[in-house]
């Protein structure tokens, strides 16, 4: 390398205005750093994500972004080689960096809903993995999920089946070049479809030249056929609602179906029942679960009218699963929350079952009125 002085020509100045703007960007990026440094700095600790759910919610979105990418780009491709379009399919359908980075760094996956969404399903599944697996009282008896399978009752069983079914596609990777389904919400599945179609449009845009028309087109029907496949009713968090309402179980079933669906780590059902029992939404019914104060949940089973024995087995199998849980105070609050009567439970929980765009309104009021205070 030479460090000798030199008279500059145009190449050269073209390299020291390309090292300002790349000086101008480390500047902002500099500064970004340090705010989100400071954030950090400052965050409750309940508040910080730990490592295991850092990395299992950068695996989960991962994944997501992928099977949609390569669902998008392989039909998108195909489209355009019927078109004489034959080299810009083949650079759309060649191998190239995922799109996330380009997704995370425009700030779209920031998107309050689907953070919600995919922080509730990573802990969800982190928690129902960490649960202690009893012991049936019962060896000969099989576990609850297969028992609810072979039941009877044709519209019970069916529904287990489903559950089983989609417990398995949630936790088991499909095998190379099999459909990957996001197992989103409809909305939310709608949203990153489209956000990921206009990131494949950014990036080839460039090299279309006069088959940019025919990319959009390609693309936008690509990103349709993704959304026309999509059914939500087979996602886990469905499937669980429905065997839940084909139980239906009544005031004297339903603690025991509890306190069992945890003992056999089916979380999903746990917060099912609780959902269907209450009439609230599932979203809601798992904020309430996998939060470790544990005081919605306690008043949750109080409305429920579950009693002591139920409220401690549940309390415990949650305390020994997720450490941020103090199981000696749990102990130590268990007869305060066996004094809360069925009625004044219900009372304290009645703006959860109002709507939640409602609530949403209602919180962001009382946000800004803490502000101008």
């Amino acid at each position: 390398m030479s460090i000798e002085r030199r008279d500059m020509d145009a190449g050269t100045r073209r390299g020291a205005t390309a090292l300002l703007a790349r000086a101008a960007v480390a500047d902002v990026r500099a500064d970004e750093r340090l705010r989100v440094a400071i954030d950090d700095f400052f965050l409750d600790e309940d508040a910080r994500l730990d490592d295991r759910t850092r990395v299992a919610m950068a695996a989960v979105l991962g994944d997501l972004a992928l099977g949609i990418e390569a669902a998008l780009r392989r039909y998108a491709a195909r489209l355009l080689a019927a078109r004489d379009a034959a080299t810009l399919a083949e650079t759309l359908s060649a191998e190239a960096p995922a799109i996330l980075e380009r997704l995370v760094g425009s700030g779209l996956v920031r998107d309050s809903d689907l953070m919600r969404e995919l922080f509730g399903r990573v802990r969800q599944d982190l928690l129902a993995d960490a649960l202690p697996s009893d012991a049936p009282e019962d060896p000969d008896r099989a576990s609850l999920l297969p028992r609810l399978a072979q039941q009877g009752d044709s519209v019970v069983a069916a529904s287990a089946i489903a559950l089983l079914s989609a417990e398995s596609r949630r936790r088991v990777p499909p095998a190379p070049g099999q459909p990957n389904p996001s197992d989103l919400p409809a909305e939310l599945h709608h949203r990153l479809v489209w956000w990921i179609a206009a990131a494949l449009r950014e990036r080839f845009a460039g090299g279309a030249g006069e088959a940019l028309p025919l990319l959009d087109r390609a693309l936008a029907e690509a990103a349709l056929r993704s959304i026309a496949a999509h059914d939500e009713g087979d996602r886990l968090e469905a499937s669980a609602l429905r065997l839940a309402a084909a139980l239906d179980p009544q005031a004297n079933e339903l603690p025991a179906l509890l306190v069992e669906s945890l003992a056999d780590r089916r979380l999903s059902l746990f917060v099912a029942l609780l959902a269907h029992a209450l009439g609230l939404d599932y979203g809601d019914a798992r904020e309430i679960v996998l939060d470790p104060g544990g005081e919605r949940l306690w008043l949750l089973l109080r409305a429920l009218e579950l009693d002591r024995e139920a409220i401690a087995r549940i309390g415990l199998a949650l305390s020994d699963a997720d450490p941020r849980r103090d199981i000696d105070r749990f102990a130590e609050g268990l007869d305060a929350i066996v004094a809360v009567t069925p009625d004044a439970a219900r009372h304290a929980l009645a703006p959860l079952l109002l709507h939640r765009d409602y609530r949403a309104a209602l919180v962001a009021l009382a946000r800004h009125q803490d502000r101008v205070r």
